[in-house]
């Protein structure tokens, strides 16, 4: 198959990243639909009151591949830069700093908390210890301990998604907590300055979806903002393309193409697929689950709120998990007289915070913010807020059955692929989509064909992805 046309579906860092990869190296024609009128998905930016804000906390980790990182270096120029996090953490009703810092540790941390992590470390290096188990809560106890977990992981997970540590896999325990050992624990302690550091960019994270979006349509991707979805129509038997039915209002188009990529999630692509796979599929995907975000933005008239980037909150004496200053990401001054902070609130949609308007919800950030022992300095001058329907997966026990239901069915259907964070209901950071994203279009090779068993081995390299903090 000579030229290929691939339509992507999703306009995030995984859909962004492919289109202008298969650009750059001439792969592959490219439509890309994206449901929103702006790009970047759950890692965009948007503008509040002359501030860039982002949806919730994102950084790009030095992690990222050496390729992308130069990619994203060569597209951003001087609105790209290298930072020391500057964020903190409440433990037991102390700050902490975060990263955590030895130091920091000695002089702050709460004396019976500490006792206590020094004596379970000390159980975990003698024999007999218990088996890691299969739940959140097991694997966690066995390599921390009780103190850690009940005073941090396990009342932080419980906001999170939403579910006691008991009813979640251990497998995301594995994919979300980094330091997940005593012995990593220490690592991170010892870490030189400068490791726990990050890129950030002058006009949000956004930017860098923004970028990669400029280049692919300047190497000629066709890039759809506003256009949902509607209809997936699989090729004829016998041969054909696919049909890639989407709607903007009033308006209707059909694309055909030889490949469709999906950065959406799955489940919701199962839906979309005709013929309709099988009912098995179908319940399959009933069963994917996600935990949904309520973003607060409150504009307060001052100059800068704190020097810290980000403040975390695992206690559950307040609904926050995090609040970040956008601001102080990029170390900007501007504008003068005005930040703006972001309040991340999980919770399903049947929560009542979802339906809350924007004056409850800012009653209740600056309640607890008050609580946290770091009010406001000012009353807010305006708020705003955002939902997230899908902002994490949930990792059920037993979740990997259902999830392989659908992964193995969409695989075997020819001509299209699931990928990205939604698209594997995978825990990644934007520097895993986009490197998926980099090597889908490794694996379309110069005849248009596809190298399923090299997407294969791509496969199990993304199952080795942790989460970076």
């Amino acid at each position: 198959m000579a030229d290929p046309h691939v339509v992507v579906l999703g306009g995030g860092p995984a859909g962004m990243g492919a289109a202008y990869q298969l650009r750059r190296t001439g792969s592959a024609s490219v439509t890309l639909f994206e449901q929103n009128e702006v790009v970047g998905g759950n890692a965009g930016s948007f503008e509040v009151d002359g501030v860039r804000v982002d949806f919730g906390s994102h950084r790009l980790h030095a992690a990222c591949d050496p390729e992308i990182l130069a990619d994203i270096r060569t597209m951003l120029g001087d609105d790209f830069d290298f930072f020391e996090r500057h964020g903190r953490i409440r433990l037991r009703g102390k700050w902490l700093h975060f990263p955590i810092k030895a130091l920091d540790l000695m002089l702050h941390l709460d004396k019976g908390f500490a006792l206590g992590a020094f004596r379970d470390m000390v159980r975990k290096a003698l024999p007999g210890g218990p088996a890691e188990g299969d739940t959140f809560a097991s694997v966690l106890r066995a390599n921390l301990g009780p103190t850690i977990c009940e005073h941090f992981y396990f009342p932080y997970a419980r906001k999170m998604w939403g579910e006691e540590p008991e009813r979640l896999s251990g497998i995301q325990a594995h994919k979300r907590v980094s330091a997940g050992t005593f012995q990593k624990l220490l690592k991170r302690l010892a870490s030189p300055p400068g490791k726990g550091g990050y890129y950030y960019m002058r006009r949000g994270y956004g930017q860098i979806t923004e970028a990669y979006a400029k280049e692919a349509e300047r190497l000629g991707a066709d890039v759809r903002l506003g256009w949902r979805v509607s209809g997936l129509r699989r090729p004829p038997e016998g041969g054909g393309r696919w049909a890639v039915d989407a709607t903007r209002g009033d308006e209707s188009r059909t694309v055909e193409a030889d490949y469709v990529w999906s950065t959406i999630p799955v489940s919701i692509v199962a839906r979309l697929i005709d013929p309709p796979p099988p009912t098995a599929v179908l319940e399959a995907a009933a069963q994917i689950e996600y935990r949904s975000m309520v973003l607060v933005y409150l504009t307060l008239d001052v100059d800068q709120f704190t020097t810290t980037d980000a403040h975390y909150f695992p206690e559950e004496n307040v609904w926050l998990t995090r609040l970040s200053e956008p601001k102080n990401y990029f170390r900007s001054t501007e504008p003068r007289g005005r930040t703006v902070l972001c309040a991340e609130i999980p919770c399903s949609v049947e929560d009542d915070v979802w339906t809350m308007d924007d004056d409850a919800l800012a009653a209740l950030v600056t309640r607890d913010m008050e609580t946290a022992g770091i009010p406001v300095p000012v009353p807010p001058s305006a708020v705003r807020s955002r939902r997230l329907r899908q902002a994490y997966p949930i990792y059920h026990m037993g979740y990997e059955v259902p999830l392989g239901v659908l992964d193995d069915w969409i695989g075997s259907v020819p001509g299209i692929l699931s990928y990205g964070r939604q698209g594997l209901f995978a825990h990644d950071n934007t520097h895993h989509a986009l490197f998926m994203a980099y090597s889908a279009v490794r694996c379309l090779n110069g005849s248009g064909s596809f190298d399923h068993e090299r997407w294969a081995e791509y496969r199990e390299v993304f199952k080795t992805h942790v989460v970076e903090d």
